[in-house]
Order: C-alpha cells, then sequence, then structure tokens
C-alpha cells in the first residue's frame, strides 16, 4: 500500500503523468495529477512511488505547480542516460533482471533519488528497445531480442515514411497535379496498395496502411479507393471488380504462349497423315452461330441415306492440341471456362487456339471429332460412329440467316425437320423446354447501357441447341455403356411440373425455374430430367469449357482403341475442380451481369418500369422486371390486391451498381 503523500506516476496513453496520493487504499489511491484532475487509480497502474513524502494541505495550484515542475525536472534529466550503454554494460553481466535503482546508481554514479529513477523509468518506456519493465523489475533484452526490434523499428519508420508519402501522392492525384506518366515505383506501390485494399478490405496484406494513407489524403467514403485508381488511370470508370476480387486468371503463363505459338508453327498436314484419322473434306459442313461469334467450335452437315437421315456434328478436336500435363491443359485447369461479359470475355484458351487454329473457321482445313448420327425418319437414333476427323467448313452462317433460309435451303430444311422430331422425342421423355428470352447488353462509345431481349428459341438457335444436345447424350452413352470413367451431368425428376410441352409462357417458366431441381456433376451417368435423355455429359464446347475438352479426351482414346487417359480417381478430382472453378466463374458473370442492368436502371431513377408478378406472399411479393428480366422483391402493398401473372408499374427509386443495390417502390 502507498501512502497518503506520496508522489507516483503512471501511464496514460503511453504518456508519464505525475501526480499525488491524497487518500491511499488497499487497491486503489485517490490522486491529484499533474493537470489539477482528480481521479481514483487501481494501484497496479502506478509504475513509480517517490522515497519522499509530501504534505497535502497546501493549495490546489501550489500542488498542481509542484507536480508540473517535478515533471519538467525528471524530463530534463532523460537527456543524461545512455540506455544502449548502460544495456552493454548489464548484457556482460549475464544477469538479465534489475531493479531500477541499481542501474540508476550505475549511469549516475552516486545515490538514485526519486528524480533520476522516474528519469531512467521514462527512458525505458519511451525507447523499449534495450530494457522492459515488468512488476517494479528492469529485465535485460538479449543481443537477439535487441536486433529483432531494431528491425522492427526500422519497419515501422519505412511504415510510417510510406503513410506519409502515400498520403502525398494520392493528394496530387486527387488535385490532378501528377499524372500516370509520372508514376514511379512508389507511386505504382502505393497504388497498389490501395487497390488490395478496395478489393480484400481487412484481408489484404497492407489493410492499415492502406487505410491510414486514404484517411490522411481525406478520402474516407467505400468507394474513394476506387475513384482514385481511376483518375490515376490504373482503372476504367467500370472496371470488372467481381472479376479481380476473385482473382480469375486473365492472362496466359509465358510456358502457355509459347505452346501455343509452337501448335501454330506445325501446321495441319499432319493430320493428313494419322491413319486414326477420317478424311471428311468431301463433305460440306456448316456453321451456325451469332454475327459477332469469333470460336468456331460445332459444325453441321446432313445427307439423305436409304429414307433415314445421316447427321453429323463435327467438334472441334481441341483435344489434339491440348493435353494433359502440358502448359495449356494446366492454364484450361485453372479457368474451367471461358467467361463471357458484354464489354469481351475472358477465354478458357489463348486467342492464338480459340479463335485460331481450333476454330472451324470456312475454307480452313480443321481437326474435328466427329459424331456421325444415323437417324431414322423419326429422328430415332439408328446408328452411331465417332471419329477423330478432318473436316473443312464451307458456310458461315449467322442465325437470322438460318431462319430466313428455312424454305429456300435442303439442307436447313433437313435440320430444321430433324430438330422438330428429336424435340419432340424428348417432350415425350418429360423435356422441359422453358424458353427464355436472352438479355443482350450493349456499351455505347459513350458509357452509356443499352438493353435488348431477343428470342432464344428460333428455329436456327433450336437448330444448333437440338444437335448438340443430341451429340452430349450420344457421347456420355458411348462412355458408360463401355464402362470407362467420365464425368456426367444429370438432373433429378421435378418435384413440381407446372409447364408442360412446347409452352411459351414467360410467367410459367419463371415460375417452373424456381421449382427444378440442382443439376449434378459426377462420375455416375445418370438420367437428366429437365432435357429428357437418360445419359448426358457435355463435348461440344471444347474451347470454352475444360468438363469438354476432357470428355474429348475421353472419347478420343476409345475410339483409336487405347487406355482411357483419365482414371475414375482422375474424373472425381476433375469433378472437384470443375465444381470449383465454375462456381467462381458463374457467380463473377452474374455479378458482372448485375452491375450493368443496375447502370441501366440508374440512368432511369424516379421511372416507372413493368414489372411481371410472380409470386405473391403475404408480406413480400416477387416480380420480374420485362425489360431486363431481373428478380426482384417488394414488400406487398397494403393498399390494393396484387395476383400472380398481372403486370404492374414499379418506380425505381435507387440503383448504385457500385454498392449492389436497387430499391423499387409501387
Amino acid at each position: 500500500m502507498i501512502p497518503t503523500g506520496k508522489l507516483i506516476e503512471y501511464l496514460d496513453n503511453g504518456k508519464f503523468i505525475c501526480a499525488l496520493v491524497t487518500e491511499s487504499q488497499p487497491k486503489r489511491l485517490r490522486l491529484i495529477n499533474q493537470n489539477g484532475r482528480e481521479l481514483n487509480l487501481p494501484l497496479s497502474r502506478v509504475v513509480h512511488s517517490s522515497k519522499d513524502t509530501h504534505p497535502t494541505e497546501i493549495s490546489r495550484e501550489l500542488l498542481t505547480k509542484l507536480l508540473q515542475d517535478t515533471t519538467e525536472r525528471r524530463s530534463s534529466l532523460m537527456s543524461l542516460i545512455n540506455l544502449e550503454e548502460i544495456w552493454e554494460l548489464t548484457a556482460e553481466d549475464g544477469s538479465n533482471s534489475f531493479s531500477p535503482v541499481f542501474l540508476v546508481e550505475l549511469i549516475f554514479g552516486s545515490e538514485a533519488t526519486d528524480d533520476t529513477v522516474s528519469a531512467f523509468l521514462r527512458c525505458i518506456f519511451a525507447d523499449k528497445l534495450f530494457f522492459k519493465y515488468k512488476e517494479g523489475r528492469i529485465h535485460v533484452n538479449s543481443p537477439e531480442k535487441v536486433e529483432q526490434l531494431q528491425l522492427q523499428q526500422q519497419k515501422e519508420a519505412k511504415r510510417a515514411e510510406l503513410i506519409r508519402e502515400g498520403a502525398g501522392i494520392v493528394t496530387r492525384i486527387m488535385e490532378s497535379s501528377i499524372s500516370s506518366e509520372d508514376f514511379g515505383p512508389i507511386e505504382f506501390e502505393i497504388l497498389g496498395i490501395i487497390r488490395d485494399f478496395y478489393l480484400f478490405g481487412t484481408d489484404a496484406a497492407d489493410s492499415d496502411i492502406a487505410r491510414k494513407i486514404l484517411q490522411s489524403a481525406g478520402l474516407h467514403k467505400a468507394h474513394d479507393p476506387f475513384y482514385l485508381l481511376v483518375k490515376a488511370g490504373l482503372w476504367n470508370a467500370n472496371e470488372n471488380i467481381p472479376l479481380l476480387r476473385h482473382e480469375l486468371p486473365v492472362n496466359f503463363s509465358l510456358a502457355a504462349r509459347q505452346q501455343a505459338e509452337l501448335i501454330l508453327q506445325r501446321g495441319q498436314n499432319e493430320l493428313f497423315d494419322d491413319a486414326g484419322r477420317s478424311d471428311l473434306t468431301h463433305l460440306s459442313p456448316i456453321t451456325i452461330d451469332g454475327p459477332t461469334t469469333l470460336d468456331f467450335d460445332d459444325a453441321l452437315t446432313v445427307e439423305e441415306f436409304e429414307g433415314n437421315y445421316l447427321v453429323g456434328i463435327h467438334i472441334s478436336d481441341v483435344a489434339h492440341y491440348v493435353r494433359p500435363g502440358d502448359h495449356l491443359f494446366a492454364e484450361a485447369m485453372r479457368r474451367g471456362t471461358s467467361i463471357y461479359f458484354p464489354e469481351g470475355q475472358v477465354p478458357m484458351l489463348p486467342r492464338h487456339l480459340s479463335q485460331g487454329i481450333c476454330s472451324l473457321i470456312q475454307d480452313e482445313t480443321r481437326a474435328a471429332l466427329s459424331f456421325m448420327i444415323l437417324l431414322s425418319a423419326e429422328a430415332e437414333v439408328l446408328r452411331v460412329r465417332v471419329t477423330p476427323s478432318i473436316i473443312r467448313v464451307k458456310r458461315r452462317l449467322t442465325y437470322d440467316e438460318v431462319d430466313r433460309m428455312l424454305t429456300t435451303d435442303r439442307e436447313i430444311q433437313l435440320l430444321d425437320m430433324l430438330r422438330k422430331k428429336l424435340r419432340t422425342r424428348r417432350l415425350a421423355a418429360g423435356a422441359l423446354l422453358l424458353p427464355f428470352p436472352d438479355v443482350n447488353i450493349f456499351i455505347d462509345h459513350h458509357g452509356k447501357v443499352h438493353v435488348s431481349l431477343a428470342k432464344s428459341d428460333t428455329p436456327a438457335r433450336t437448330i444448333v441447341s437440338e444437335m448438340m444436345i443430341l451429340a452430349n447424350s450420344e457421347a456420355a452413352k458411348y462412355v458408360a455403356d463401355r464402362m470407362v470413367p467420365g464425368i456426367f451431368r444429370s438432373q433429378a425428376p421435378l418435384q413440381k411440373r407446372i409447364v408442360h410441352g412446347e409452352d411459351d409462357n414467360l410467367f410459367q417458366n419463371t415460375l417452373q425455374r424456381k421449382n427444378m431441381s440442382r443439376g449434378e456433376l459426377s462420375t455416375v451417368a445418370k438420367a437428366h430430367s429437365g432435357l429428357g435423355v437418360s445419359h448426358y455429359t457435355t463435348v461440344t464446347s471444347p474451347i470454352r469449357r475444360l468438363l469438354d475438352l476432357v470428355m474429348q479426351h475421353q472419347l478420343s482414346s476409345i475410339v483409336r482403341r487405347q487406355e482411357p487417359c483419365f482414371t475414375e480417381e482422375m474424373c472425381k478430382d476433375f469433378t472437384s475442380v470443375l465444381s470449383r472453378t465454375l462456381t467462381t466463374a458463374n457467380n463473377v458473370r452474374h455479378q458482372r451481369q448485375r452491375y450493368w442492368l443496375l447502370k441501366y436502371l440508374a440512368d432511369r431513377q424516379g421511372q416507372y418500369i413493368d414489372a411481371l408478378v410472380i409470386q405473391v406472399g403475404p408480406k413480400r411479393i416477387n416480380l420480374l422486371l420485362l425489360d431486363i428480366l431481373m428478380d426482384f422483391d417488394l414488400p406487398a402493398p397494403g393498399s390494393k390486391e396484387i395476383k400472380p401473372d398481372t403486370i404492374v408499374k414499379v418506380r425505381i427509386v435507387k440503383s448504385e451498381p457500385l454498392d449492389n443495390i436497387v430499391r423499387f417502390d409501387w
């Protein structure tokens, strides 16, 4: 217990405070401190207590002056103390714990006083490099600890300098007094720290530095780092934040690019030397795609054959060029799929391949995997032959062109007739069509967002989709029947069926989509209820999907009578990789699509737009915006009755794309 009248010192926010004890209790002290404040202090907070006792009856003014003079005197004595010298002496001594009085007498060469002990303790707390104070004793830091603390101090000093310099750089950028052309290593370092902080928050390595730089520069709002990076020229005004935040690979490794270059240099003559590859260049394949498509991975042929129809579904043989263990395959594994955005795409394979040698370009010789399927007059599968092939596309057609040729072109007529019958067979097996308009987003050169809807079930589009479903289901059956490991897609039977046949009703189709079983990816071939097929996988888009590339390898090894390229265990590993990469890619694609739709709505704040009522609950109503097919909920209005399958007007109250916030009201 410290008696009344003692001068004590305690720490407040790291600062020594001098005070006089006016009342003493076993665990607490009543004090008046150097600032004239009265307070209660736990005894455990006392760092130093004087030997001398002072009168407590003097006036508050005189007492405060006494305490302030004492503080000033003790602070001035600190300059006489060299901690490093005394540390060298004590470190050589071998002991690691001393009393403060002993060390003070060693420093000053005379009897310790309250002032010299206090000055020493103040030095200890000001510079923790050499000594540590604990429970009244002074502990000597080892040379290793001192070196560690010195490095830490240097790091902290560098950090403080980085914050100071960073704040200046940020301020100059925001004031437009420095341009990106003048950036050096330090500017890029600072902006990189801020970039990571914006993307990853407290998970960023230097989040605390970034926060302090921004605070020092007066940037306190959540999206200030975004606008700073745009102003600095590192990001554009509509930077794809979900893509950056999920750290999806955009660029290809040097090794992968070099491999792609070597593939291009090989040419196509080697294809004709492959005894296992069928020369189908006598056929006249057609590609049917959108007008802006650059990567063509499927082509079609059809011939009448003794009252039946020989359909050729020719898929780019990407597996011929991209093989397990090479750098391009590793890149495909990292990505899992190509991702398409309104403003561009992130391809699974380098454009040298995806838009070059692997693309089924008109009049170019190409390697393919051909499904030659003989269909009856009722589109029943009679025979399937799968073969590596060589093809040369004769016609490149767009969807619109094919739709206009339905009555004039014999090949198109045959394909159209067969797609109708294939579709009828699938419907009879329980398939769901659920046509849903495509939401096309276009950003003009002013950055303005335009949205249009396009029918997804035109004859041309369904010719392609039916032929791809046919090839994929037959590929799955081909692999499963031979008991070869594979990766298959399946879907459990519907719990609730709303749509039947070829219903093309937006309300019904939207409602049915909300009552669908989740699709499954596994190494077991099972039925796919939504497509109405007993086996299903995907092999028809190997340029843009890892699953299709893997299954193409399996098929190629089977048809060449070789050991399967992948074991059951490897297929299970692929399933895990695909589940992870596809989930991430789909999330990024969805978030980016939503960003542009919110930009579209932001330009229309305050306006009323049409919405289709999908579901009505007691408190919430689910709606679909008819302009952009965005799904959202609103609280049920108390004033009027809302019924499903009706069109209502809703007002756009607020749309904040960066915050992913949109609000509507009635």
